[in-house]
């Protein structure tokens, strides 16, 4: 086993020391940027949902890499990785699996959908309407799927990584607001700098095909290492003035009239889970208030519908948000 690698045979995670949790999320920082050029912040954003056991929801253009980041991530990953493409046709059995009748036996058995991994990649999930999308709810609330009234835990750890246009493009269907309370952040990608473009342009085509998302080294990480690193995140301490601030901009949401539906508790939780995530990227053992507030968008944005006059006034989403966060007084260090 390579020895940059975090496996189960290291110690348990409370004596397992944040530098050298930093060092192994350094590389996989790194080894993911050679190849997702220009998005550092983005990737960052990724890790932290993984440290905090959370899914994502990646919203962009067709074309700017969004399923290369999670093929990237799920090869710096030695578990189990499926894939489904959503689309209008497919039926929520497709996602989640189903009972199947053996003539010959008489019997029922049980056949496991793509949702029983450790990654999963729902891709263009707003390409298929509610009643599929809606497959995915009890998975990625309770860790477990119910297939004929058999209750089937899924596979530890689990996350969805799933992608999505921007809903005002042709064909794509709106999430329901249950099933995006159930991202713990909304990534949005953008395209990348002039520079940027140019060196991913050059690297691409100095192969004769695009492979950046072939597995081309040995995971960094396994399934018991995941683990660890998120019981690590989840044991760094937050002075309870830090836990005040993320709370106070959580409800700051709900009293702003440019908000038509404010965040509810689930932010708050999600906004603390990953401010420690953020902390142990950094290599430190207590969480500040920039954690918090570096991630507040990201967790706030899907959870809040803008006003009519405010949209009618070309304002969006993050840019209420940012002013919000703004007029929340960050407790001192």
């Amino acid at each position: 086993m390579n020895d940059d690698r975090i496996s189960s045979t290291e110690e348990p995670s409370e004596n397992f020391a944040i530098e050298n949790a930093k060092q192994v999320l350094d590389q996989l920082q790194n080894r993911v940027s050679r190849r997702f050029i220009g998005q550092e912040d983005v990737i960052k954003s990724v890790i932290i949902a993984l440290l905090s056991n959370g899914h994502v929801l990646l919203e962009g253009v067709p074309g700017l890499g969004k399923t290369l980041l999670v093929k990237l991530i799920a090869n710096s990953f030695d578990g189990l990785y499926q894939r489904i493409q959503f689309t209008p046709d497919l039926m929520p059995a497709d996602v989640t699996g189903h009972a199947l009748y053996d003539m010959k036996e008489g019997e029922f058995h049980t056949r496991k959908g793509p949702v029983f991994t450790n990654l999963l990649l729902a891709d263009e999930i707003n390409r298929a309407p509610a009643k599929t999308q809606a497959a995915l709810l009890e998975v990625m609330q309770e860790r477990q799927v119910t297939i004929d009234g058999e209750s089937l835990p899924a596979p530890d750890p689990f996350m969805v990584l799933a992608t999505q246009n921007p809903i005002e493009q042709e064909g794509t269907y709106s999430l329901p607001e249950a099933e995006l309370d159930r991202f713990l952040m909304k990534i949005k990608i953008d395209y990348p700098s002039h520079d940027n473009e140019v060196l991913l342009t050059e690297k691409v085509t100095q192969t004769m095909e695009d492979d950046l998302g072939r597995k081309s080294e040995a995971p960094l990480i396994d399934r018991a290492g995941v683990k660890q690193l998120q019981s690590v995140a989840a044991s760094l301490t937050f002075d309870r003035s830090v836990l005040d601030y993320a709370v106070r901009i959580v409800r700051a949401t709900r009293d702003s009239r440019a908000l038509l539906r404010g965040a509810g508790p689930r932010a708050s939780i999600a906004l603390l889970r990953c401010a420690r995530a953020s902390a142990l990227m950094r290599g430190a053992s207590w969480v500040v208030p920039e954690d918090v507030k570096n991630l507040g968008i990201s967790v706030l944005r899907h959870r809040v519908a803008l006003a009519p006059e405010i949209e009618i006034q070309g304002m969006d989403i993050d840019g209420v948000l940012k002013g919000i966060i703004e007029t929340v007084d960050a407790p001192r260090a």
